[in-house]
C-alpha cells in the first residue's frame, strides 16, 4: 500500500506514544562510562543477542522461533530492516502479511526478548543488493552509500516512513528495541563519507530521538577509522578464528570506555553456489562465548536463526569473481534453516546458563517433517511458447539492449529478442565482449536451445542459423552484489552483444512477470495439451513444467529434491521458493515450509527448468534437508 500522512495517522501515532510513554516511566537504557557497562533501567545489563531476520522466515513461524531463541537463554534479538523488501518501488510501501515488521516486534516483545534493531539503510546481510532498492540505479552515476543528494533523497523519504514506525517500540516509550545501529558497516565501503554518516546519525536523532544509537565494523584499523563516529557507539565484529583480546583492544582504540560489544559473533557462515557448505564447530563457538561473557562482553550471534532466501532475494559476492549465494540461509546456525534447535544451541545454552538464569522448561521441539515422496511433472511448454502468458503487456523496441533496471523489472527474468542479419553457414562467435550478460543468458535459435552466455565464466558461443532466424536470450538476474564497491549492480543485457564483427539491434524486450501469473492459478488453471512425441530437445533450454502433491491431511514441513534436474525456480501454491541448482551444489534441496501446503486441496507445483530436464521429470519430498551435496542433515 502507498502510505499517506493524514489526520487518521497522525493522530494514532500520537496515541501510541503517548500510550507507550505513560507505561514507561523509568524505562532507560544506555551507557556507564565509568564502569564500562551497558544501563538499563538504572541497573548494570549484558545482553546475550542472537540474529534472526523476519525477512527470511514465514510470518506463522515467527513466534516459534523467537520462544525458541528465548528459551535459549538469549534476553535479546538483533533483526535487519530490508529497504527492498518494504518499498519495492518508490513511495509504494509494504508493511503487511511477513512483511508486518511492528507484528513481529510485538512477538518479539511477548515472549521477553528485546531487540536491537539494524535500519541500514545498507545492511548487506547477503540480501539482495545489500537491502538497497534496485530502483536507486535509475539515477546511472548515483554513488550509493553516500552524500549524493539523489541517494539522501531516497533514503529520507524511507526512513520518514520507517523511523516513525518504530518509535512506539523504543523501551523509552514502553517498548522493547533497546538499540538501533546507524547504517551497517560502513568501514568495509570505499567511500569512507563522514558527511553521510553525520547526515544519518542527524536524521536518527530527530526520529529516535534520545535511542541509543551504535555502529558495528569489521576487526580491522581501516574498517574501524572508516565506520565510526563521534556521537556514535562504536562495535566490533568477529567470529572464531579472532583473538578475543586483540579484537577488544581494537575497539578500545575507538570506543576507550564503555561496554565491550561483539555485535556480530559468527556461529557459521554462509554458502555461495559452487561452495562446500560451511560449518563451524560447536565447541569454538561455545568457548569463545563463555570467553566473551566472562569478560563482560554483551555479545549478539549471527546468525542466530538464517532462515531461507525465498523467491529472488539472495545477494552475491564480488571478491574473487561474481558470486551469488544460495536459496538457503541456514549459516550452520543454532537454530536451522527450518528453525530445529541443534547441539549448537543446547552447548550455547549450557554456556548461558553460567553467566544468567535461562527459562525453566523444555526446548520446544522441532517442527514435524513428513516425506511426501515422488511427484510426476508434466511439460507446460517453451518459454518462448508461452510469452504471450507471461509478458501480456508485449515488448518494448530498441535499437541496443535495455537494462533490467531501464524497464523497471527488478528481479527474475527478462527475454531479449533479435534476429540474426545473415546466413550462419559455419558455427559464428555470439560475443558478449564488455561482459555485459548480467548473469545468466540462455540462448535459443528459432526456440531451440544453444547454450549460454555467463558473466565472467562464459563470453562466447557459437551458432548457427538462417539470415532472419529468430534468436532469443533470456537474462536471469542471480542476484545483485550486496558488499563491498560493486554494489551498483545492473541486470540483463549490460552492453551490446557481437554476432561475429556484426553489433545485434532491433531488439524487442519482453520483461517477464512470471510471479504474476502464477498467482492467478497458472498453469494450473489453464487446460493443458501436451504432446507426448515430445522429443528430448524439447525438454533443454527455459521449459516450465507443473504437477500436484495430492494432499495428505498435513501440512508439515518438507524438502524438496530435484535430483537430476539442473538449475532453475520453484513455486508451490504460487509461492516462489528461490532457485536450485544441485549440479552445482552445495545445497541439494529446499525448504517448504508446512503452511504453504494445503490439507484438503491440490497443492500446486510449478517448475522453470532452465538448462535440460532429466529423462524421468519427477521430484521428491523429503524429511530432511541435504546442504552440502551428498551429506544428509537429520
Amino acid at each position: 500500500m502507498k502510505l499517506k500522512p493524514g489526520f487518521i495517522f497522525v493522530t494514532s501515532l500520537l496515541f501510541l506514544v503517548t500510550s507507550r510513554t505513560e507505561l514507561s516511566e523509568g524505562h532507560s537504557f544506555g551507557v556507564d562510562y565509568k564502569n564500562n557497562c551497558f544501563l538499563k533501567d538504572g541497573a548494570p545489563f549484558q545482553y546475550i543477542s542472537g540474529s534472526i531476520h523476519y525477512s527470511r522466515i514465514p510470518r506463522v513461524y515467527w513466534k516459534d522461533r523467537l520462544l525458541k531463541m528465548y528459551m535459549a537463554g538469549l534476553n535479546a534479538i538483533q533483526t535487519y530492516v530490508p529497504w527492498n523488501y518494504h518499498e519495492p518501488t518508490p513511495g509504494i510501501y509494504n508493511f503487511s502479511g511477513d512483511r508486518d515488521l511492528e507484528h513481529f516486534l510485538d512477538l518479539a516483545n511477548q515472549t521477553g526478548l528485546l531487540v536491537i534493531l539494524r535500519p541500514g539503510p545498507y545492511i548487506c546481510a547477503e540480501w539482495e543488493m545489500g537491502g538497497l532498492p534496485a530502483w536507486l540505479l535509475h539515477k546511472p552515476n548515483i554513488i550509493l552509500r553516500s552524500a549524493d543528494p539523489d541517494y539522501l533523497q531516497a533514503v529520507d523519504s524511507w526512513l520518514a516512513v520507517l523511523l516513525p514506525k518504530m518509535k512506539p517500540w523504543l523501551y523509552s516509550n514502553g517498548g522493547n528495541i533497546i538499540s538501533v545501529q546507524v547504517e551497517n558497516e560502513y568501514g568495509s565501503y570505499f567511500a569512507c563519507d563522514y558527511n553521510y554518516l553525520r547526515h544519518l546519525h542527524t536524521l536518527f536523532q530527530l526520529f529516535l530521538e534520545d535511542t541509543f544509537l551504535f555502529t558495528t565494523d569489521g576487526n580491522t584499523d581501516s574498517e574501524m577509522a572508516c565506520g565510526t563516529l563521534e556521537g556514535l557507539y562504536a562495535t566490533i565484529d568477529f567470529g572464531t578464528d579472532t583473538n578475543i583480546t586483540k579484537a577488544f583492544q581494537r575497539q578500545r582504540r575507538f570506543e576507550p570506555s564503555g561496554p565491550l560489544v561483539n555485535s556480530e559473533f559468527y556461529t557459521g557462515w554462509l554458502d555461495h553456489w559452487g561452495d562446500n557448505h560451511a560449518q563451524v564447530g560447536l565447541e569454538k563457538v561455545s568457548q569463545m562465548l563463555d570467553d566473551m561473557l566472562t569478560l563482560g562482553a554483551s555479545v549478539n550471534m549471527y546468525m542466530f536463526e538464517g532462515g531461507t532466501n525465498f523467491g529472488y532475494w539472495n545477494g552475491a559476492d564480488y571478491d574473487t569473481g561474481f558470486r551469488p549465494v544460495v536459496t538457503s540461509y541456514d549459516y550452520d546456525a543454532p537454530l536451522s534453516e527450518a528453525g530445529d534447535p541443534t547441539d549448537k544451541l543446547l552447548a550455547i545454552k549450557n554456556v548461558i546458563s553460567k553467566f544468567r538464569a535461562v527459562p525453566e522448561g523444555p526446548m520446544p521441539p522441532a517442527t514435524p517433517k513428513y516425506a511426501y515422496g515422488f511427484v510426476t511433472l508434466k511439460k507446460v511448454g517453451n518459454i518462448t511458447a508461452l510469452l504471450d502468458t507471461l509478458s501480456p503487456q508485449g515488448p518494448l523496441r530498441s535499437q541496443y539492449p535495455l537494462t533490467f533496471e531501464e524497464i523497471k523489472q527488478y528481479y527474475g527474468y527478462v527475454l531479449y529478442r533479435t534476429k540474426l542479419p545473415r546466413t550462419l553457414e559455419d558455427k559464428t562467435p555470439l560475443i558478449s565482449p564488455l561482459n555485459g550478460v548480467h548473469d545468466r543468458g540462455y540462448v535459443l535459435v528459432n526456440g531451440v536451445f544453444q547454450g549460454l552466455l555467463e558473466r565472467e565464466t562464459i563470453l562466447v558461443l557459437n551458432v548457427t542459423g538462417k539470415e532472419g532466424d529468430t534468436l532469443d536470450i533470456l537474462v536471469e538476474n542471480m542476484g545483485r552484489v550486496n558488499f563491498g564497491p560493486y554494489i551498483n549492480d545492473l541486470k540483463g543485457l549490460v552492453s551490446n552483444l557481437y554476432l561475429g564483427q556484426d553489433i545485434l539491434s532491433d531488439w524487442l524486450i519482453y520483461s517477464l512477470d512470471i510471479d504474476g501469473a502464477i498467482a492467478t492459478g497458472w498453469p494450473h488453471a489453464q487446460p493443458q495439451h501436451t504432446d507426448p512425441t515430445a522429443s528430448s530437445q524439447d525438454c533443454k533450454g527455459p521449459v516450465f513444467y507443473m504437477g500436484t502433491l495430492e494432499p495428505t491431511g498435513l501440512a508439515w514441513d518438507t524438502f524438496l529434491k530435484l535430483r537430476g534436474w539442473t538449475k532453475g525456480q520453484v513455486w508451490i501454491n504460487g509461492v516462489n521458493l528461490g532457485r536450485y541448482w544441485p549440479q552445482k551444489g552445495p545445497q541439494q534441496t529446499m525448504y517448504v515450509p508446512g503452511p504453504l501446503l494445503s490439507t484438503s486441496q491440490p497443492n500446486n507445483i510449478t517448475v522453470l527448468e532452465l538448462e535440460e530436464v532429466p529423462s524421468d521429470p519427477r521430484v521428491l519430498f523429503m524429511d530432511r534437508a541435504q546442504l552440502n551435496r551428498s551429506t544428509e542433515r537429520s
